[in-house]
């Protein structure tokens, strides 16, 4: 018996699925959603396989981890016993009216931001300074927002201006503000526990009484790049605590078309072993 089918014994019901995680409702809490981490690895907007085994609970545990540490700043956990079935890789959250804007922090130039720099020396239409290298630690953190598309399609990186047009200046503002905050504060953290937290995104909700609320994962391996921070000093930019060995992988032995290859046992257990070594890093 699968763990959703033992869920829906005890009143909870899919309501959406995502690549990694699932949305269940029950009659019984409303208002509230029990908000399962699948063992799912996504690349390249592709839910891949195999599964990363013990992945969920990882991130799960990850982001409880940083919703603890952040408690000054409003989340929406709900302090409710969860199903056994599914204890270590779920959280029973609040329901939220999600805002549209995937908030985007980044400390490094790196990825996306690479390719778009070496075109136009910006970054999401944000002038950065000339002769920065991939890799390279940016003067300071600038804030990237994106806008969240229908499930399916690509998100699109946006202005600021257009993040403001879309929810409302002060919204917008907020976010902004509240996004650079958090990524400050955690990436000192980090540090201070030689890694670096390159970039990472946020989601944010509003809640019943109108307050800006936490919401999703919390800088966890999935949604954050995270660098061993003696390994960058030595020169190596590529010693990655997340996906970035998936995406490696994939990027080097498929083209992108039709449905991606399996991914192999080493993948996997490098994958796995680098989620694990970072949790450990962060919370011991």
């Amino acid at each position: 018996m699968t763990y959703s089918q033992e869920l829906e014994q005890h009143g909870w019901i899919k309501s959406h699925s995502g690549k990694v995680r699932d949305l269940y409702r029950c009659e019984n809490m409303p208002g509230r959603m029990l908000l399962v981490a699948s063992d799912r690895v996504s690349a390249f907007d592709h839910v891949l396989s195999p599964e990363i085994p013990g992945k969920g609970e990882l991130l799960t545990q990850l982001s409880l981890f940083w919703f603890e540490f952040l408690a000054e700043v409003p989340n929406h956990l709900g302090m409710y016993d969860i199903p056994e079935v599914v204890a270590r890789r779920s959280m029973i959250v609040r329901e939220l009216e999600m805002l549209p804007i995937e908030c985007v922090v980044r400390g490094y130039l790196t990825g996306s931001g690479w390719k778009e720099y070496q075109q136009s020396q910006t970054v999401c239409g944000i002038p950065l300074p000339a002769g920065l290298s991939d890799g390279d630690r940016l003067p300071e953190p600038i804030y990237t927002p994106a806008f969240k598309a229908p499930a399916g399609e690509h998100d699109e990186n946006i202005t600021y201006e257009q993040s403001a047009a879309l929810i409302g200046e002060p919204k917008a503002a907020a976010l902004r503000d509240l996004s650079l905050s958090i990524f400050t504060r955690a990436a000192s953290y980090a540090l201070s526990r030689g890694v670096i937290l390159a970039d990472t995104k946020f989601e944010f909700g509003i809640d019943s009484h109108g307050v800006i609320t936490l919401a999703d994962e919390v800088l966890t391996s999935d949604s954050s790049r995270y660098w061993d921070a003696e390994r960058y000093a030595a020169g190596d930019r590529a010693s990655s605590f997340d996906k970035q060995i998936v995406r490696d992988w994939l990027s080097a032995n498929w083209d992108g078309e039709g449905t991606p290859p399996d991914l192999p046992q080493e993948i996997v257990d490098r994958t796995s072993a680098r989620y694990r070594e970072l949790i450990e890093r962060l919370t011991a």
